[in-house]
């Protein structure tokens, strides 16, 4: 008995040891793993910041001034930090780290998860790689310094918007819309050769073409975008059918052309991406003569939100040479972020100014006890959604009410008409987004097919426009985000979608007010606040969708999208 009692306390003893010393072996396993990875992550810091801010300025530079020795010292940039990036050996140590799954810490494995991402899609050939850069500045660099010609005369982007806004002559809007085509035919072989290498990458990796890669690089998986992207379609169709008709009676009308005569020129912009004015009001109206920068200081302010410090280091008119479109850029994630515009006095660069300050603003207003690696949106969506939170409001009759100081009866007379017609901008926008994200995904899948077919199919399909009479040439190729920002555009529609849930949360739990989408915020700090402690400072330490449960109350959902634009 007492040999069985000794033998018993001998098992436990031995049993409890053989713990004791797999828990001893774990942690010394874990402080190992978290040593390499703090290790990885200074030296990975120590090159990656400086030639990150380097890459910034000398994009900022390049854009602003078109010129050619500026993009070629930004693609020596670009080649260096893809270098990093490429970096077998580096990959496969990272690759060691996160396959331990000992990096428990929460900080260090969203840095780890991050970083990981960044590093496998750039374990190609160092040879491709700088191909792919060098295809990409040069390209870049083409769209940049582009002007549309015809009748002997050269027009920026925004000299052939007005064209095509304010003509009713159908031949000078036909001339004007086939000359802003026309950088397409430049660049359309070497961004089909792009599309083919970046491709050619994407499968090296193991993935089925370079659009899924991105898709799941940057944590989104594609099964659900396309799923999110079917049920948008039906969520609209049948507003936009209804919307279409008054579109196309309204146009009848006023080029004197039967319905089924009407061709893209005449809807009054580019691509259709953005709302014709069928409704009895001009917003521009509120906008000429004004300071568009001064109100968007001002606005921005009376939030908490102040960006004086952002507006001196932003480069906002138009000039020869400078890129035409706009963009906003974090220098270097403590404070130095900038904007890009070509400003004009009227709706459309009103919004732009807003949209591109609301990104200004979430990457200022970031969390500096963060790391680097955090200190950035939750997910490129996420800052589109504070972005189209802001831009929405220039159309909006009681936002022009009370920043701008209109008098309530002449707001009164437009109010109705002003709704509409940011609900048409919506639906108008929603329905652009679906050719482009289907034309992306297909041409990707396939570069080889009739990709100028394609593109019409999908614009008379998902647009409800017909392609111009015997045209087969690269339109698709005109629009930048094609070639420069692949795999994208997606992201604005589900930018819209969030501006739409944190729109409606801030009306319901933050202001409490019954009107929610009646509000201009302005004056309202709680507001900026709001936003500055629940998007803006958690930057990315949290999966996008876990931030928007946490600043919500709910993951992405696209009820408050249709409560707002199409029930």
């Amino acid at each position: 008995m007492k040999q069985r009692f000794t033998d018993y306390f001998c098992k436990l003893f031995l049993f409890n040891l053989f713990f004791i010393l797999m828990f001893l072996n774990c942690t010394s396993e874990q402080e190992k793993m978290n040593q390499e990875f703090a290790q990885f992550l200074s030296s990975y810091e120590e090159r990656v910041i400086p030639l990150t801010k380097e890459s910034n300025l000398a994009y900022f530079m390049a854009t602003t001034t078109g010129e050619d020795s500026l993009y070629q010292e930004l693609e020596k940039i670009e080649i260096k930090l893809s270098k990093i990036f490429s970096n077998k050996e580096d990959f496969q140590k990272l690759k060691m780290i996160k396959e331990s799954n000992l990096i428990r810490d929460p900080q260090s494995k969203r840095q780890l998860d991050i970083i990981y991402n960044a590093y496998l899609e750039k374990q190609l050939n160092e040879d491709i790689l700088a191909k792919i850069i060098s295809m990409q500045t040069d390209i870049e660099k083409r769209y940049s310094t582009f002007r549309s010609e015809f009748d002997g005369k050269k027009y920026t982007d925004n000299q052939i918007e007005e064209i095509l806004v304010r003509s009713r002559d159908s031949q000078t809007l036909e001339k004007a819309w086939k000359a802003s085509k026309q950088v397409g035919k430049i660049v359309a072989e070497d961004v089909l050769n792009l599309v083919k290498l970046r491709n050619e990458a994407a499968r090296e990796l193991g993935f089925e073409n370079f659009h899924s890669m991105q898709l799941l690089v940057n944590e989104q998986d594609p099964q659900e975008i396309e799923a999110l992207f079917e049920e948008l379609d039906y969520l609209t169709r049948e507003s936009f059918i209804q919307l279409k008709t008054d579109i196309d009676r309204s146009l009848s009308r006023r080029y004197a052309k039967r319905v089924l005569d009407l061709r893209p020129w005449h809807y009054q912009n580019r691509f259709f991406q953005e709302a014709p004015r069928i409704y009895n009001v001009d917003l521009d109206q509120f906008y000429q003569g004004r300071n568009l920068v001064e109100i968007t200081r001002k606005y921005f302010a009376s939030l908490g939100l102040p960006i004086d410090d952002l507006i001196a280091k932003s480069d906002l008119y138009e000039r020869e040479g400078k890129y035409q479109h706009a963009f906003c850029t974090d220098i270097d994630r403590q404070g130095d972020v900038r904007v890009v515009c070509n400003v004009r006095p009227d709706q459309k660069w009103m919004n732009t100014l807003l949209h591109e300050y609301g990104h200004a603003v979430y990457d200022k207003f970031n969390d500096r006890n963060l790391p680097w690696t955090l200190r950035r949106p939750a997910h490129t969506f996420t800052t589109e959604a504070i972005a189209m939170l802001f831009g929405n409001f220039s159309s909006s009759p009681g936002w022009i009410q009370e920043v701008l100081e209109i008098p309530e009866s002449r707001i009164n007379r437009v109010q109705e008409d002003c709704i509409k017609s940011l609900r048409l901008e919506t639906l108008v926008f929603s329905r652009w987004a679906q050719v482009m994200y289907r034309f992306e995904k297909a041409m990707y899948a396939n570069p080889n097919q009739d990709l100028n077919k394609l593109w019409w199919d999908l614009a008379e399909k998902y647009q409800m426009i017909k392609r111009p009479a015997n045209r087969n040439a690269p339109d698709w190729a005109a629009k930048i985000h094609v070639a420069l920002y692949p795999a994208y555009y997606h992201n604005y529609l589900m930018g819209n979608i969030l501006a739409s849930q944190i729109h409606h949360y801030i009306g319901t739990e933050v202001l409490r007010q019954a009107d929610i989408y009646g509000q201009s915020f302005l004056n309202d700090k709680t507001v900026g606040n709001y936003l500055i402690e629940k998007i803006f400072k958690p930057g990315a330490l949290y999966p996008w969708n876990d931030m928007i449960m946490r600043a919500t109350g709910e993951k992405l959902t696209a009820k408050y999208y249709a409560m707002q634009f199409i029930e």
